[in-house]
């Protein structure tokens, strides 16, 4: 029932003459065909979005509240399908997608909650005959471009924030799963989103390029957010700077999990586990290079192996014993096939997996590596696959340079139970995120954003509503 085909301009479905096949990522079947939106569908959006502001912001906050709270019912009423949607088209098995549903819905839910705390201030004036006001409004349109590791979740961050804040969007879904964003958009316009509201322009990746140069050129759109690789966020920090337009970026990760030797060994291989081969390595947040103290190193690494081979099952995401699922695409598999490749040539040992599976060409064994060094790529670049490298030290200030040898900063894992160290260290990561003693932190109360090359802003929490207003100063005078 919220299967769509089409693009959604202006809260009508909209049928292009040519269409995109999406498929299925276990069995590489063809799931359906998506209308091929191009510079014109998004042209379109942008003006829809546009003429469809002054009433949204207009609104009370406390009606824009409503309805945002009736979506986010909505999606809690009909997670049981989304969840379907996001397993068929990105992989990642049914458990996880049910989580991605309720993490996702909650965005809406705490958004909905934010929009009539919008606060400005009255400042006391320099002059008796003067009163001073801050006043927070609407930035205006904004360009919303997601990934497709969270399908569902990287849309209603970013667009629970703007709709609350009293803006507009257009969003530009990944090409491998635009059918959760075209779903989300059934249930907006169930939810009485008001049209023009909520737009989205699903598209190949042929024309991706001229998608997103129209959504970061447009002279109407006021903002961008974007979540995906560092690459690309660059490309799109160039097109945005030819208009001023305001920019959030939620970019690559690279994330370091430290395991000192105060640790409880047990509870850290708990934690490795959920946060590594969480989406079969498929976050930006994931552990990239485990960093582990050369008094347990070899404790660590055995525990880590025996639980790999314990509690993770590869399949079909639709399949209830499954905890990893197939990789997005080929593509995604090579990368990981390179990385270990590369390892094991410079001497890393292989503990457990290391190949494909016999699923099929987008299934890939867990995988840990132990004798691994920082001249290896997987220590260098984001994996994002199934592959855990082990990294041994020996002082506190050798795992923080090795954490922070990266030019991106976006999550930071360790375990220790001193806690002098913990403060240190945890001042010391260079990144935006820090887990101590915890593989899962992401949470709708809390920011989420990195540092250095991993991008701007913040999403989530009370800070990311920022991101969609601006500051104005009224002074008012002759009083």
């Amino acid at each position: 029932a919220l299967v769509r085909r089409g693009g959604l301009v202006g809260g009508r479905w909209v049928e292009t003459a040519a269409a995109f096949p999406v498929q299925d990522p276990a069995s590489g079947e063809e799931l359906g065909r998506v209308s091929d939106c191009g510079a014109a569908e998004a042209r379109a959006a942008v003006r829809a979005a546009h003429e469809a502001g002054a009433a949204w912001g207009r609104l009370p906050a406390k009606e824009r509240s409503a309805r945002l709270r009736r979506w986010y019912e909505l999606m809690i009423e009909n997670k049981e399908e989304l969840a379907r949607i996001i397993t068929a088209e990105n992989g990642k098995p049914l458990k996880e997608a049910h989580g991605e549903i309720v993490y996702s819905a909650s965005f809406l839910e705490w958004f909905a909650e934010e929009a009539r705390r919008i606060y400005g201030d009255v400042i006391p004036a320099s002059a008796k005959d003067r009163r001073v006001l801050v006043l927070k409004q609407p930035v205006g349109v904004a360009a919303i471009i997601t990934p497709w590791n969270f399908p569902s979740a990287m849309i209603t961050r970013k667009v629970g924030a703007a709709l609350a804040a009293g803006c507009t969007v257009v969003v530009k879904p990944a090409e491998d799963t635009p059918l959760s964003a075209l779903a989300l958009g059934e249930l907006a316009n169930q939810a009485g989103i008001l049209a023009g509201v909520y737009n989205v322009v699903p598209c190949s990746r042929q024309q991706t390029a001229a998608v997103g140069e129209v959504l970061c050129t447009d002279p109407l759109v006021s903002k961008i957010s974007f979540t995906g690789s560092t690459a690309t966020g660059k490309i799109l920090l160039k097109h945005a700077a030819g208009t001023v337009k305001r920019v959030s970026m939620e970019l690559g990760g690279h994330a370091p999990f430290i395991v000192f030797d105060s640790a409880n060994v047990d509870r850290a291989v708990a934690g490795a586990l959920a946060s590594k081969f969480r989406n079969s390595g498929q976050t930006c947040v994931c552990t990239n290079r485990f960093v582990v103290q050369k008094r347990i190193h070899d404790e660590f690494v055995e525990k880590f192996a025996k639980a790999i081979e314990k509690e993770l099952y590869v399949g079909n995401g639709f399949d209830a014993k499954t905890t990893q699922g197939p990789l997005i695409n080929e593509k995604a598999v090579e990368k990981v096939e390179k990385h270990i490749k590369d390892a094991v040539s410079q001497g890393a040992s292989i503990v457990t997996g290391g190949k494909r599976h016999s699923l099929g060409k987008n299934f890939f064994e867990p995988t840990l590596l132990s004798n691994v060094t920082t001249k290896m790529i997987c220590t260098q670049e984001e994996t994002f696959g199934p592959l855990a490298p082990v990294i041994k030290f020996e002082t506190e200030a050798e795992a923080v340079a090795i954490a922070n040898a990266a030019n991106v900063g976006l999550a930071g894992y360790f375990y220790s139970q001193d806690p002098a160290q913990i403060w240190r260290v945890a001042e010391q990561l260079e990144v935006g995120m820090v887990g101590v003693n915890e593989g899962i932190i992401s949470s709708v109360e809390c920011p989420f954003g990195g540092v250095k090359e991993s991008g701007l802003g913040r999403e989530g929490s009370k800070y990311g509503i920022d991101e969609y207003l601006e500051i104005k100063y009224v002074c008012f005078g002759g009083l």
